[in-house]
């Protein structure tokens, strides 16, 4: 066994996963840079974080095939829905409520729990969640209610939920063209 080659292939190789990390990290940090749209990274981060909250991936008590695999508002696409919903589909005045209050959940739990909302555990994020739903504030609970709402509401009417677990139909009659028809005597 050649030692000096054994010993340049796993300099190479710590040298190359070396900087794929340094890639991944400059990528986020001009992600977070140069990200163009309504609400910033942050914003986004927290509004997934709030819908991953209100409904975590996890199989139903009734499963419709044997192959089926955990869905929640992440992997069915209900915060993209959410994003784009109070973007687009909410007046300005709304629109200032949700960022503002984004902001305040996100400096409450900061300066309480030392770290961004969306990094806390599901279980801490919980607990959050449900004392804005407790609060004495007006404003925090009509923010959850407002997200609790139409988070729901995105993820009950997406296609896997609505098909595979609802068991939906576009057209639920069926045309059989062709069908014998019984003689009559």
């Amino acid at each position: 066994m050649n030692r000096r080659n054994s010993l340049k292939i796993l300099g190479g190789v710590s040298v190359g996963i070396g900087g794929l990390a340094l890639a991944d990290w400059k990528w986020q940090l001009l992600d977070g840079i140069g990200h163009q749209g309504f609400f910033t990274s942050k914003e986004e981060k927290l509004i997934s974080a709030i819908a991953d909250t209100i409904i975590p991936a996890g199989l139903p008590p009734k499963t419709p095939t044997p192959d089926a695999r955990p869905i929640g508002a992440l992997s069915t696409g209900t915060d993209v829905y959410l994003i784009k919903l109070f973007e687009h589909c909410y007046a300005k005045e709304d629109q200032d409520k949700i960022k503002s209050q984004l902001a305040a959940l996100n400096a409450h739990t900061g300066n309480e729990l030392g770290k961004s909302f969306y990094k806390l555990l599901n279980e801490e994020r919980e607990q959050v969640l449900l004392g804005l739903e407790t609060s004495e504030n007006k404003d925090e609970r009509e923010f959850f209610e407002v997200m609790k709402s139409e988070t729901i509401a995105g993820f009950t009417t997406v296609k896997e939920v609505m098909v595979d677990y609802r068991n939906y139909k576009v057209a639920p009659g069926y045309y059989h063209g062709c069908a014998d028809i019984p003689t009559q005597t």
